[in-house]
C-alpha cells in the first residue's frame, strides 16, 4: 500500500512541476571532452607525454620482459628443475608487481596532471560557460553525463570546443 502511495506522490510532484520546466531553457555540454579537445589540452598532452614517455617506456619493458618469463614458464617449464622453475616463477611475480605498481604511479601522475590543467582551466570555462547561458537565453547547462539522450541543437560541446579555442589564442 505505501509503495502505490509513494508512486501516486511522485507522479503529482512531477506533474505539478511539468509547467515550470517546460518554460526552462536547457543547453547540454560534455565539459570533459570539450575541454580535453581543445587546442590548450593538446599542448598540455604533448608537453605532459614529452615529461612522462621515459616511464612510458620502461613500464613497457617491464610489460614485455614479463611476457617472455610467462611464455618461456609455459614452454619450458616442464623441462626446467623445480628450482630453477620456482625461481623464473618467483622473478615473474616479482616483474609483475613491479610493472603493476609502476603503471599505478603512471596512471596517477597522468591523472594528477590532468586534475591540474583542468584546475587552470576553470576561469577559462566558466568564462564560455556564461557566454552560453547569455547568448543562447539558457537557465541551465546541464552536463552531458546526466542526459540520456539530448537534441543535437541543445548540444554546445562543439561550441564550447571552438569558443575555448578562440580565447586560449
Amino acid at each position: 500500500m505505501t509503495t502505490m502511495r509513494n508512486l501516486f506522490i511522485v507522479l503529482l510532484l512531477t506533474a505539478l512541476s511539468a509547467p515550470a520546466w517546460s518554460n526552462m531553457s536547457v543547453g547540454v555540454v560534455d565539459l570533459r571532452e570539450a575541454v580535453f579537445s581543445s587546442e590548450a589540452a593538446a599542448e598540455f598532452g604533448t608537453g605532459i607525454q614529452a615529461e612522462l614517455e621515459e616511464e612510458e617506456q620502461q613500464i613497457r619493458a617491464l610489460q614485455q620482459e614479463a611476457e617472455e618469463m610467462q611464455q618461456r614458464l609455459e614452454t619450458d617449464g616442464a623441462m626446467m628443475s623445480d628450482s630453477e622453475r620456482e625461481r623464473l616463477s618467483e622473478e615473474f611475480e616479482r616483474k609483475v608487481q613491479e610493472f603493476q605498481q609502476r603503471r599505478g604511479q603512471f596512471e596517477q601522475a597522468v591523472n594528477q596532471h590532468q586534475q591540474q590543467f583542468l584546475q587552470q582551466s576553470r576561469p577559462l570555462i566558466d568564462e564560455v560557460m556564461e557566454e552560453l547561458l547569455e547568448e543562447h537565453d539558457l537557465d541551465i547547462i546541464l552536463p552531458a553525463e546526466a542526459v540520456i539522450y539530448v537534441k543535437p541543437d541543445y548540444d554546445l560541446t562543439d561550441e564550447m570546443i571552438r569558443r575555448l579555442n578562440e580565447k586560449a589564442d
